[in-house]
């Protein structure tokens, strides 16, 4: 889809979570299913990153993301939660989006450029306001690509 990863319009849902961990399983479960991954290595992948602080990137966004193997390119997904959820974010407010990105082991710049990419995507107030307000996964898949594509170009 761009230079930076791949966004499968499987892999944007609107989802109905009652906490985290079901979020990160839930997250996991998209990546295995929507780009053919192992589920345990991936939902490993983003536990083990989420110990080492909260993916909760403030303003109710969440980045959670992971370097497993089995990767070509980097790979995401997009979740619009029905209703926000505590996500020990950086500003403690809870999240009403996440952004998950999964990149080969060894894309070390790659996996960088693509989580930068997508901070500056999430940190639009505007952006955010969309994507809140967006009627189902097939508005929010256009919004998202729409962004993604010009920002590429």
């Amino acid at each position: 889809m761009t230079a930076l990863f791949t966004l499968d319009q499987l892999a944007v849902r609107m989802v109905c979570a009652d906490n985290k961990q079901q979020i990160l399983a839930d997250l996991a479960r998209c990546f295995a299913d929507v780009y053919a991954l192992d589920f345990d290595a991936v939902a490993d992948g983003i536990e083990e990153r989420e110990k080492l602080g909260s993916t909760g990137f403030g303003r109710g966004v969440a980045i959670p993301h992971a370097r497993i193997d089995a990767l070509e390119r980097p790979v995401a997904a997009f979740f619009r939660l029905e209703n926000p959820v505590e996500f020990a974010s950086a500003d403690g407010m809870p999240v009403d989006c996440v952004f998950g990105l999964l990149s080969p082991s060894q894309a070390g710049a790659t996996h960088l450029q693509a989580l930068a990419a997508i901070s500056r995507l999430m940190r639009d107030e505007r952006m955010h306001e969309r994507l809140i307000s967006a009627p189902n996964a097939e508005a929010l898949y256009g919004l998202l690509v729409n962004v993604i594509d010009r920002d590429a170009a």
